[in-house]
């Protein structure tokens, strides 16, 4: 194994209670020596061509919103299960709906909170707000308003020691760098990011800047969600993607143990293009799932409408439903009537057709207060957002 020497942080000897345990502190990006792109290019060009295919993708969609807002609840689901939750996409759609789920509300709370601190930062960008220290700091303040790290200093960057692993810093597996200095830190990261002089793709800039605010860890909490955040962020700020479809919380996931010694490897031997390499398997990897999903989902919407419009001569409600249920694959009667804006005799009706064409089906086997899934819809998007299997 090579050790890159100049590029390794420092390990500060620090104490808390009479316990001496070592902090690192990371160098400042761009990494020196510099990146040695002739590693790099091979897998940034196929990175490259995957996601110039998934931003247009973004193009020719019928209804791209619709698929933003599907796959940024995904995300929210998956980045959130990386850290311990065990809610599901079923989980979050019905808690939206209002409607009881089978996880723990506090871990449905919490992707909630990921969904709600998402959309916060996407339209403070989308008015002009540059990405800054300022408006992670609004994020986190989202992604912490409610639940378990509502008392982690919601929207504050840390003024105390945190740990990764273990009970203490003394026997923990990662020490971030010491409060006094995270500051500083985080300022030339900000620095980084908007740094014209640093000529690196801006997938590269991604990966550095990702694995950068990991190792700064500047919260109490939520530095998990926030980091992976980030990156799409970035990935939108370099208009790379013109909607923010792109989210790499699934291959993370798949490559939990994997994705967290690669992070590990950086800080003890500064092996950066190691890390890279990964971070780009994943976007190629991502967007490419990201596309085929889209194509599934898309068939699967056509082929249905084919199964309403056999009907002869189906009533417009039902076509209106269907396109209702491709936002809301969880739902129920009275909520079609407040949305759609049709009676509810019509949206029972509606459903009871939809149901006998094997489009949806009813959960609950009651006879009132129905609930209908878009189950072979839910099944496509549920692609590999189950819990984590410890």
């Amino acid at each position: 194994m090579t050790i890159h020497y100049e590029r390794v942080g420092e390990s500060i000897q620090c104490s808390v209670a009479g316990e001496v345990y070592s902090a690192y502190v990371p160098k400042a990006l761009p990494p020196t020596p510099a990146i040695e792109m002739e590693k790099i290019y091979p897998l940034l060009d196929q990175a490259n061509v995957a996601l110039g295919r998934l931003d247009g993708l973004s193009i020719i969609l019928p209804d791209p919103s619709l698929f933003l807002y599907m796959f940024i609840r995904k995300e929210a689901v998956l980045s959130s299960q990386i850290e311990g939750t065990q809610s599901t996409l079923s989980d979050l759609l019905s808690f939206e709906n209002h409607e009881a789920t089978g996880a723990p509300n506090h871990d449905v709370v919490e992707v909630s909170n990921y969904v709600a601190a998402m959309e916060h930062g996407l339209k403070r960008v989308h008015d002009g707000f540059p990405l800054s220290l300022r408006l992670i700091r609004e994020m986190h303040e989202v992604l912490l308003s409610k639940g378990r790290g509502s008392s982690q200093q919601p929207g504050e960057f840390r003024r105390s020691q945190n740990w990764i692993g273990g009970t203490r810093p003394g026997n923990a597996k990662y020490v971030p760098p010491p409060p006094e200095k995270v500051m500083d830190l985080l300022g030339s990261l900000e620095n980084f990011l908007h740094d014209e002089t640093v000529l690196l793709p801006t997938l590269v800039k991604a990966a550095l800047a990702h694995h950068q605010f990991e190792t700064i860890h500047p919260f109490l909490d939520g530095n998990g969600r926030l980091g992976r955040l980030l990156i799409t962020f970035i990935l939108c700020a370099g208009e790379m993607v013109r909607k923010p479809m792109l989210y790499l919380s699934l291959y993370f996931k798949t490559h939990r143990q994997s994705y967290y010694d690669h992070l590990q490897l950086v800080r003890e031997t500064g092996d950066w293009e190691e890390w890279i390499q990964f971070f780009l398997k994943g976007v190629v990897e991502t967007a490419n799932q990201a596309i085929m999903t889209a194509q599934i989902i898309l068939k699967l919407f056509a082929g249905d409408r084919k199964k309403i419009e056999s009907m002869g001569n189906p009533p417009a409600s039902m076509l209106i439903i269907h396109h209702y249920l491709q936002r809301y694959p969880i739902t129920e009667a009275k909520k079609i009537v407040e949305i759609c804006k049709v009676s509810l005799p019509t949206a029972n009706k509606s459903l009871h057709h939809l149901r006998e064409l094997g489009i949806v089906r009813e959960i609950t086997g009651k006879a009132r207060n129905k609930i209908y899934v878009y189950q072979k819809y839910l099944d496509i998007l549920n692609e590999g957002a189950g819990p984590i299997k410890e």
